[in-house]
Protein backbone atom coordinates (compact mmCIF):
# COMPACT_ATOMS: atom_id res chain seq x y z
CA UNK A 1 0.00 0.00 0.00
CA UNK A 2 1.40 3.38 -1.06
CA UNK A 3 1.18 6.74 0.72
CA UNK A 4 2.30 10.20 -0.36
CA UNK A 5 2.46 11.28 3.28
CA UNK A 6 2.21 9.65 6.73
CA UNK A 7 -1.18 9.57 8.49
CA UNK A 8 -2.22 12.72 10.41
CA UNK A 9 0.18 13.46 13.25
CA UNK A 10 2.59 10.69 12.33
CA UNK A 11 6.06 11.43 11.06
CA UNK A 12 8.62 9.24 9.37
CA UNK A 13 11.40 8.64 11.88
CA UNK A 14 14.87 10.03 11.52
CA UNK A 15 17.89 8.56 13.25
CA UNK A 16 17.30 6.28 16.22
CA UNK A 17 14.32 3.94 16.27
CA UNK A 18 11.66 5.06 18.75
CA UNK A 19 10.67 2.48 21.36
CA UNK A 20 7.14 1.18 20.83
CA UNK A 21 4.66 1.92 23.64
CA UNK A 22 2.38 -0.86 24.83
CA UNK A 23 -1.20 -0.43 23.60
CA UNK A 24 -4.45 -2.33 23.15
CA UNK A 25 -7.52 -2.07 20.91
CA UNK A 26 -10.97 -3.68 21.05
CA UNK A 27 -12.60 -5.00 17.87
CA UNK A 28 -16.24 -4.93 18.99
CA UNK A 29 -18.66 -6.90 16.81
CA UNK A 30 -22.35 -7.52 16.44
CA UNK A 31 -24.39 -9.63 14.03
CA UNK A 32 -26.70 -8.07 11.46
CA UNK A 33 -28.96 -9.47 8.75
CA UNK A 34 -26.17 -8.91 6.24
CA UNK A 35 -23.25 -10.18 8.30
CA UNK A 36 -21.12 -8.97 11.21
CA UNK A 37 -20.72 -5.25 11.89
CA UNK A 38 -17.75 -3.71 13.66
CA UNK A 39 -17.61 -0.56 15.76
CA UNK A 40 -15.37 2.23 14.49
CA UNK A 41 -14.85 5.54 16.29
CA UNK A 42 -13.64 8.79 14.76
CA UNK A 43 -10.74 10.47 16.50
CA UNK A 44 -11.16 14.17 17.13
CA UNK A 45 -9.90 16.03 14.01
CA UNK A 46 -8.30 18.61 16.31
CA UNK A 47 -5.95 16.03 17.77
CA UNK A 48 -2.45 16.19 16.40
CA UNK A 49 -2.00 12.42 16.38
CA UNK A 50 -4.33 10.52 14.05
CA UNK A 51 -6.84 13.38 13.99
CA UNK A 52 -9.96 12.54 11.97
CA UNK A 53 -9.01 8.88 11.53
CA UNK A 54 -11.57 6.11 12.09
CA UNK A 55 -10.19 3.37 14.34
CA UNK A 56 -11.15 0.57 16.69
CA UNK A 57 -11.45 1.91 20.26
CA UNK A 58 -8.05 1.68 21.89
CA UNK A 59 -5.00 3.39 23.29
CA UNK A 60 -1.92 3.08 25.44
CA UNK A 61 -1.79 0.60 28.33
CA UNK A 62 -1.87 2.40 31.69
CA UNK A 63 -0.09 1.38 34.86
CA UNK A 64 -3.41 0.65 36.57
CA UNK A 65 -4.55 -1.75 33.82
CA UNK A 66 -4.43 -5.41 34.82
CA UNK A 67 -3.21 -6.42 31.37
CA UNK A 68 -3.62 -5.60 27.68
CA UNK A 69 -7.15 -7.02 27.61
CA UNK A 70 -8.08 -4.85 30.56
CA UNK A 71 -6.70 -1.81 28.76
CA UNK A 72 -8.77 -2.62 25.65
CA UNK A 73 -11.95 -2.93 27.72
CA UNK A 74 -11.20 0.36 29.52
CA UNK A 75 -10.59 2.18 26.24
CA UNK A 76 -13.88 0.88 24.83
CA UNK A 77 -15.71 2.21 27.88
CA UNK A 78 -13.93 5.57 27.84
CA UNK A 79 -14.08 6.26 24.11
CA UNK A 80 -17.41 4.70 23.14
CA UNK A 81 -19.34 4.44 26.40
CA UNK A 82 -19.78 0.67 26.13
CA UNK A 83 -19.02 -1.61 29.07
CA UNK A 84 -18.44 -5.30 28.44
CA UNK A 85 -20.08 -7.68 30.93
CA UNK A 86 -17.70 -9.53 33.22
CA UNK A 87 -18.26 -12.84 31.41
CA UNK A 88 -17.42 -11.40 27.96
CA UNK A 89 -13.68 -11.94 28.01
CA UNK A 90 -12.03 -10.39 24.92
CA UNK A 91 -10.29 -12.88 22.63
CA UNK A 92 -6.73 -12.09 21.43
CA UNK A 93 -6.95 -11.48 17.68
CA UNK A 94 -3.64 -9.99 16.54
CA UNK A 95 -0.58 -8.04 17.58
CA UNK A 96 0.79 -5.25 15.42
CA UNK A 97 3.98 -3.26 15.95
CA UNK A 98 4.36 0.13 14.26
CA UNK A 99 7.10 0.14 11.60
CA UNK A 100 10.54 1.17 12.83
CA UNK A 101 10.51 3.94 10.21
CA UNK A 102 7.67 5.79 12.00
CA UNK A 103 8.41 8.24 14.82
CA UNK A 104 5.39 7.50 17.06
CA UNK A 105 5.27 3.76 17.63
CA UNK A 106 2.99 1.30 19.43
CA UNK A 107 3.09 -2.41 20.17
CA UNK A 108 -0.64 -3.06 20.03
CA UNK A 109 -2.64 -6.13 20.98
CA UNK A 110 -6.01 -6.30 19.22
CA UNK A 111 -8.82 -8.18 20.95
CA UNK A 112 -12.19 -9.26 19.54
CA UNK A 113 -15.44 -9.36 21.51
CA UNK A 114 -19.17 -9.59 20.94
CA UNK A 115 -21.07 -6.40 21.76
CA UNK A 116 -23.63 -6.56 24.60
CA UNK A 117 -27.21 -6.78 23.34
CA UNK A 118 -28.56 -3.34 22.57
CA UNK A 119 -25.21 -1.63 23.05
CA UNK A 120 -25.19 1.97 21.83
CA UNK A 121 -21.93 3.75 21.18
CA UNK A 122 -21.62 7.18 22.77
CA UNK A 123 -18.36 8.93 21.81
CA UNK A 124 -16.66 10.75 24.68
CA UNK A 125 -16.56 14.00 22.68
CA UNK A 126 -12.92 14.55 23.54
CA UNK A 127 -10.75 11.87 21.99
CA UNK A 128 -13.56 10.55 19.81
CA UNK A 129 -16.35 12.58 18.21
CA UNK A 130 -18.34 10.01 16.22
CA UNK A 131 -19.02 6.28 16.07
CA UNK A 132 -20.49 3.93 13.49
CA UNK A 133 -21.40 0.27 13.20
CA UNK A 134 -20.30 -0.87 9.76
CA UNK A 135 -19.82 -4.12 7.93
CA UNK A 136 -16.07 -4.41 7.27
CA UNK A 137 -16.63 -4.43 3.49
CA UNK A 138 -18.75 -1.27 3.73
CA UNK A 139 -16.06 0.49 5.76
CA UNK A 140 -13.45 -0.41 3.16
CA UNK A 141 -15.70 0.80 0.35
CA UNK A 142 -16.26 4.09 2.19
CA UNK A 143 -12.51 4.48 2.56
CA UNK A 144 -12.04 3.90 -1.17
CA UNK A 145 -14.55 6.70 -1.80
CA UNK A 146 -12.63 8.99 0.62
CA UNK A 147 -15.63 9.05 2.96
CA UNK A 148 -13.75 7.41 5.85
CA UNK A 149 -10.11 8.03 6.71
CA UNK A 150 -8.52 4.71 7.66
CA UNK A 151 -4.92 3.80 8.42
CA UNK A 152 -3.02 0.74 7.28
CA UNK A 153 -3.54 -1.57 10.31
CA UNK A 154 -7.27 -0.86 10.40
CA UNK A 155 -7.57 -1.53 6.68
CA UNK A 156 -5.75 -4.85 6.96
CA UNK A 157 -7.90 -5.93 9.91
CA UNK A 158 -11.11 -5.02 8.08
CA UNK A 159 -9.94 -7.03 5.08
CA UNK A 160 -9.62 -10.06 7.35
CA UNK A 161 -12.85 -9.44 9.25
CA UNK A 162 -14.95 -9.32 6.09
CA UNK A 163 -14.27 -13.03 5.48
CA UNK A 164 -16.49 -14.11 8.38
CA UNK A 165 -20.21 -14.74 8.14
CA UNK A 166 -21.02 -14.34 11.83
CA UNK A 167 -19.53 -13.08 15.06
CA UNK A 168 -19.51 -16.64 16.42
CA UNK A 169 -17.43 -17.85 13.48
CA UNK A 170 -14.98 -15.01 13.91
CA UNK A 171 -14.54 -15.54 17.64
CA UNK A 172 -14.14 -19.30 17.18
CA UNK A 173 -11.40 -18.70 14.61
CA UNK A 174 -9.71 -16.18 16.91
CA UNK A 175 -9.68 -18.63 19.82
CA UNK A 176 -7.88 -21.18 17.66
CA UNK A 177 -5.19 -18.96 16.25
CA UNK A 178 -1.63 -18.43 17.41
CA UNK A 179 -1.08 -14.68 17.64
CA UNK A 180 2.28 -13.69 16.20
CA UNK A 181 3.56 -10.09 16.10
CA UNK A 182 3.27 -8.33 12.74
CA UNK A 183 5.63 -5.44 12.06
CA UNK A 184 5.17 -3.75 8.69
CA UNK A 185 8.02 -1.90 7.06
CA UNK A 186 7.98 1.48 5.28
CA UNK A 187 10.04 1.63 2.09
CA UNK A 188 10.50 4.90 0.19
CA UNK A 189 10.34 4.54 -3.58
CA UNK A 190 10.59 7.66 -5.75
CA UNK A 191 9.43 9.84 -2.88
CA UNK A 192 6.39 7.69 -2.12
CA UNK A 193 6.14 5.57 1.00
CA UNK A 194 5.13 1.94 0.51
CA UNK A 195 4.07 -0.12 3.51
CA UNK A 196 5.06 -3.77 3.23
CA UNK A 197 4.08 -6.75 5.34
CA UNK A 198 6.46 -9.58 6.26
CA UNK A 199 6.75 -11.97 3.33
CA UNK A 200 5.88 -9.40 0.68
CA UNK A 201 8.44 -8.65 -2.05
CA UNK A 202 10.96 -6.05 -0.90
CA UNK A 203 10.29 -6.43 2.83
CA UNK A 204 13.70 -7.98 3.54
CA UNK A 205 15.66 -5.75 1.14
CA UNK A 206 18.46 -3.63 2.57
Amino acid sequence: MRFNAPPPGEEWGRGEVTEARQAASLILLRDSANGPEVLLVKRNPEQRFMGGVWVFPGGAVHAEDADHAGAAVRELREEAGIALPANAAPVPFSRWITPAEVKVRFDTWFFAARAPDGARATPDGGECVDARWLRPADALDACARDELLLVFPTIKHLEELRRFGSVADLLEAARGRNVEPVQPRVVMREGVAEVLLPGEPGYDDG
